[in-house]
């Protein structure tokens, strides 16, 4: 079964022109970092959206699923766990 178009993939556009090449939400220079940020700072999508009323809010579920492709992308190598210094291990 084709696995359907990803809403970011039609709302989050990455181009060298707009904002550095930053992946912002199309048609406006508003970046998904941004938007990450003002909802990690305050989730009242009322506040966001009065800051930007460009955005929607298929927009910042564009933006939240943008983010969720990249951290399930991501290879992490965790650090082996620090050992444990004791009064007997000196």
């Amino acid at each position: 079964m084709p696995r359907l178009r990803s809403r970011f993939q039609s709302r989050i556009v990455i181009d060298p022109e707009i904002m550095a090449g930053k992946p912002v939400v199309e048609g406006t220079r508003i970046p998904v970092e941004l938007v990450l940020k003002r909802l990690s700072q305050d989730l009242d999508l009322q506040t966001l959206f009065e800051a930007y009323p460009r955005l929607t809010l298929d927009d910042v579920k564009a933006c939240l699923e943008y983010a969720q492709a990249i951290v399930e992308g991501e290879e992490i190598y965790l650090a082996p766990p620090r050992l444990r210094r004791t009064a007997h291990s000196r």
